[in-house]
């Protein structure tokens, strides 16, 4: 179901849908909600109640365990930018060896898995290079 001015979100249940169809039924895909969406002093108590249980600034939008290997996915619209925690999260996993990628639309989210060495149940499409 696709809602009015919230691309990304649309986006991510379309990568979430495909990503449970894809990969084996043993894959975790899990969402990492980590801010809260409520103005005021009533938010920012909430927020930094969330800091305080661990939640990380700039952590990515979802995280695939599958056969051993990790996963994290940022998603973004096509115009979409990453935030310098954004920034340093993604330099931090991949300094420790794991596998990021920003993803624009499904086919990115499916070379991702491809990209990292994910075993799927389809083939994605070949990315051509536009002469």
């Amino acid at each position: 179901m696709k809602r009015r001015g919230t691309p990304e979100a649309d986006l991510q249940r379309a990568v979430v849908q495909a990503l449970r169809v894809a990969l084996p039924r043993t894959a975790i895909i899990h969402h990492c909600a980590n801010e809260v969406t409520e103005a005021g002093p009533r938010g920012a108590k909430r927020q930094a109640i969330l800091v305080g249980m661990g939640v990380h600034a700039g952590f990515a939008d979802l995280m695939v365990l599958c056969d051993g290997r990790i996963l994290f996915l940022e998603l973004k619209a096509p115009k979409g930018r990453l935030r310098p925690n954004q920034e340093a999260f993604r330099d931090a996993v991949l300094a420790q060896g794991f596998g990021w990628a920003l993803v624009r639309s499904l086919d990115d989210a499916l070379g991702a898995l491809a990209d990292h060495g994910f075993t799927t149940r389809v083939v994605p499409q070949v990315r051509r290079v536009a002469p």
